[in-house]
């Protein structure tokens, strides 16, 4: 049942009533309980994931997950953007910034394969023609690139930038989706507004998105935005992203916790994987 067909049958008071329910045991327990009640019963495990800086700085509180309605989102995991003669590389930026996600999501990955959590993957590029690459968008990353920019390769490069196709372009080998993973591709920061994200994620029952990724500033952030506003429970996992430059980073991890999570819950791999080990059956 969604919050729509929910507040249809019952009325806004009932569905508040919930909402006081839930706060209550929240105040009691520091838990945000799995809501049986708007999802029906757990299509998998039950288990708790610790959440930082909630719902005060400085606060530990917990989200009950259901294994079977979340999904690991591991995004923009590709050359262009972590890897040498990649568009990242191109710009100039410290590749080490970006790199940093790379070995705690191949543990996150190792992890949940194997399980029923669900993994997705995401994928930056354009067309080869580049006919849905914005004219502002080429010409910026002209601008940053040293007159090297989306669609053109750099001396000594794989292939053209950002675009579709092309080794660069791919998810880096370490992070390759497995068979079965679906990987959805975009031409935009977000993954909600030109995709099929959302067929995906319906398609496996996904209510909570656990996220990790690069940048952290840029494309993780947008979709963790466009995830929440649709109503997903959303956990970025702070040492599994990366920036191409650490204060955006760790100003970005601090715009997640204000006002008690205003888009989402913050943790990091090593927590999420020990709850996992410990609450979810393979």
């Amino acid at each position: 049942m969604s919050k729509h067909e929910y507040i249809a049958d019952h009325g806004r008071e009932a569905y508040l009533r919930r909402v006081e329910e839930a706060y209550e045991e929240f105040q009691e327990t520091g838990v945000f309980r799995y809501p049986a009640w708007l999802y029906g019963p757990p299509k998998g495990d039950l288990f708790k994931v610790p959440v930082e800086d909630c719902p005060e700085f400085g606060d530990t509180a917990y989200v009950e997950l259901d294994s079977g309605r979340t999904a690991f989102l591991s995004i923009d995991m590709q050359t262009d953007f972590c890897g040498e003669d990649g568009y990242v590389d191109a710009m100039g930026y410290d590749l080490s910034l970006t790199r940093r996600a790379v070995e705690p999501i191949e543990t996150v990955l190792e992890t949940v394969r194997g399980t029923d959590i669900g993994v997705v993957h995401t994928r930056e590029g354009h067309e080869p023609d580049l006919a849905d690459a914005p004219f502002n968008k080429v010409l910026r990353s002209k601008a940053a690139g040293n007159g090297v920019g989306i669609g053109e390769t750099p001396p000594g490069g794989m292939g053209p930038l950002l675009t579709r196709g092309n080794e660069n372009w791919d998810i880096i080998d370490e992070l390759a989706p497995e068979p079965g993973e679906p990987v959805v591709d975009k031409p935009t920061k977000g993954a909600f507004g030109n995709t099929n994200i959302e067929m995906v994620l319906a398609r496996q029952g996904i209510s909570y998105l656990v996220i990790a990724g690069i940048t952290t500033d840029v494309c993780v952030h947008t979709i963790m935005r466009e995830a929440n506003d649709r109503g997903y429970w959303c956990i970025l996992l702070k040492d599994a992203t990366g920036a191409t430059d650490e204060g955006n980073r760790k100003a970005a991890i601090k715009q997640i916790k204000m006002q008690g999570g205003v888009f989402g819950w913050v943790t990091d791999s090593e927590r999420f994987v020990d709850a996992v080990e410990e609450g979810v059956d393979e």
